[in-house]
């Protein structure tokens, strides 16, 4: 007797438990329903409030209703823009990431197929074909990733989310909302085709709307600007950035690796500018022993690392830092362009770092990672998102320090030790 009440009892409060619970998830349910459709209202508010400003830009109503009436905010992208790293690369890991020997293969095959294209935007623009090749390998994987929804979304969703409900940098998320609904305006794409980055940029070389808007070039000659399609127009366009914006001189090298003594690091601060005659004055002289060919264009001399490989950076440096303001992206994205050129890794290593696993290897890692159930979607020799994720889970199951997502010698080592 006391067993069945103590179970009628239990079930009971169970039952009370679970209609609790039910009463809790449908309070929680309405509650989100609610809040979805205020969040709504307010939207659909704001599209209205900010339509006179596009009307006062030049673009029609007809157009501003068309493609703002019914658009929905991509509100991911709040997230994706607060969203933290789980971890740092270092000097060493970033280079050598994002000057594998996919990029450089691929990039040679891309020199090949478009020397026609490049040898016109030289004579053009002045630009090198291998700064050109490097930019596009790392803003777009030559071009590979600029509609794949793992990496891309549409722009216009993205950047109405922002202007509406990013406070931090309101003013610029409305300008680029403004520029995009302009190249809609002028009938150079239309909004299902504008796919990008959460941020807004497109196609080969990732344009902003802005860039796409002042700094592109019909080069193709076929009525339209547009980042997508055929590199031509993406291409000159980004030359063309990088002349007036950055300043790009023609002739001018972007710089040079150096040898740099303990002694001489502290002449390594990257702010005092001098002529290159000057520099092999004090001492500093060029990695692999050739002499500086043009003495009278100026540089400074910059060491990331302590210890590491120095560099003699000139005004090509900062011109293509123009595109994208972080020196290290700078540096991977010119030494890319020096490796498909044919030249050589930094003659100087990073401390604690090790040397670019192969092609070879980094399909190694994919197939061993795969095999443990670590899953990198392909194995093909790009270390992606997929692959790196599956990194991370792998050093966390084996107690790898640091977890890092790195794919490298290390990581291929210890695959390999595990059988």
């Amino acid at each position: 007797m006391r067993g069945g009440a103590a179970n009628r009892l239990r079930a009971m409060r169970i039952i009370g438990s679970r209609r609790t619970f039910l009463a809790a998830g449908f309070a929680v349910a309405t509650y989100l329903a609610l809040n979805a459709r205020a969040q709504a209202a307010g939207f659909q508010s704001w599209v209205e409030a900010f339509k006179p400003r596009a009307l006062k830009r030049g673009i029609s109503e007809a157009t501003y209703d068309r493609v703002m009436k019914d658009v929905t905010p991509d509100t991911n992208v709040y997230e994706l823009q607060r969203a933290q790293p789980e971890f740092t690369e270092q000097m060493w890991q970033y280079i050598n990431r994002r000057c594998s020997e996919w990029r450089v293969i691929t990039g040679k095959e891309r020199a090949k197929e478009y020397d026609a294209l490049f040898t016109r935007i030289e004579k053009d623009y002045g630009v090198d074909r291998y700064v050109m090749l490097g930019l596009w390998g790392m803003e777009s994987s030559f071009g590979d990733v600029i509609d794949n929804p793992k990496y891309m979304r549409p722009i216009i969703p993205a950047l109405a989310a922002l202007a509406y409900g990013e406070p931090r940098r309101r003013a610029y998320w409305e300008a680029e909302l403004l520029n995009a609904l302009t190249i809609v305006d002028r009938h150079w794409a239309e909004p299902s085709t504008m796919i990008g980055s959460w941020a807004g940029a497109m196609g080969h070389t990732q344009w902003m709307p802005e860039v796409w808007l002042h700094t592109g070039v019909d080069y193709d000659k076929d009525g339209k600007i547009s980042p997508f399609g055929k590199p031509d127009d993406a291409m000159a366009g980004t030359a063309r950035y990088l002349v007036e914006r950055g300043k790009y001189q023609r002739g001018e090298a972007w710089g040079y690796e150096v040898e740099l003594s303990p002694s001489q690091a502290r002449m390594a601060d990257n702010r005092t500018k001098r002529p290159y005659a000057k520099w092999h004055a004090a001492g500093i002289r060029r990695a692999d022993g050739k002499p500086f060919p043009r003495e009278t264009d100026h540089a400074k001399l910059w060491q990331p690392v302590a210890g590491g490989p120095a560099f003699l950076l000139g005004q090509n440096f900062f011109a293509v830092r123009s595109y994208n303001p972080s020196s290290s992206y700078t540096l991977a994205l010119l030494h890319l362009g020096d490796l498909i050129r044919g030249d050589g890794h930094f003659k100087q290593e990073f401390p604690g770092g090790e040397r670019p696993p192969t092609l070879a290897e980094v399909k190694e890692i994919q197939r061993r990672l795969n095999e443990r159930g670590f899953k990198t979607d392909g194995i093909d020799g790009r270390t992606g998102s997929d692959t790196v994720k599956a990194i991370v889970a792998f050093q966390k199951k084996v107690g790898m320090e640091p977890v890092d997502g790195y794919a490298g010698l290390k990581v291929l080592a210890r695959l390999r030790q595990a059988g």
